[in-house]
């Protein structure tokens, strides 16, 4: 696949970005070439387009469609699996947020009701440590659960959400 300047340029910022928020620059990399892509492509177009080592593309490709970003496609006569990301941008960010919670929130509520509830029954946490794991647990608690009252808005109701921005303060009195 032939990159015109502009195209090489978002490839090698998406994995510049993606190195930032935790995520291997050959992924994002990976993902911003499928992104682009006119057409599903297979692990020799993009290993030989981003001139990286074939088993970093086969890892890669198992990432991004473990994140729900790419999904494997099968060409008529050809034997070789074909890949395509989605190119809807509110998809992609609903994927990343999803495969986030999931990898790192929900276990750092799992510690912070482990660390709340065993500091309240020991005697060697002082009192003000205790208040600050419950609060810091019910906070996190309260924000995935706004999150998970947020998912089920249909995506409509989200973009204008989104589109009001600050004014929605006034509107609930804030």
């Amino acid at each position: 696949m032939h990159l015109s300047a502009p195209m090489q340029r978002f490839v090698l910022h998406w994995g510049e970005m993606g190195a930032r928020w935790g995520v291997n620059r050959s992924i994002a990399q990976i993902h911003a070439l499928l992104y682009l892509a006119d057409q599903p492509l297979h692990a020799e177009e993009i290993t030989e387009t981003l001139k990286i080592a074939r088993s970093n593309v086969s890892n890669s490709l198992k990432e991004l469609q473990t994140l729900g970003l790419v999904t494997l496609e099968h060409r008529m006569g050809d034997r070789r699996d074909h890949f395509v990301a989605t190119h809807e941008p509110w998809d992609m960010l609903m994927a990343i947020a999803d495969a986030r919670k999931q990898r790192e929130i929900d276990p750092t509520i799992a510690i912070l009701q482990e660390c709340a509830a065993y500091a309240k029954d020991d005697p060697d946490t002082p009192a003000y440590a205790v208040e600050r794991l419950q609060r810091m647990e019910g906070f996190v608690t309260n924000l995935t659960g706004w999150y998970a009252q947020v998912r089920k808005l249909p995506q409509g109701t989200l973009i204008k959400l989104m589109k009001l921005g600050g004014k929605i303060a006034k509107f609930v009195g804030g």
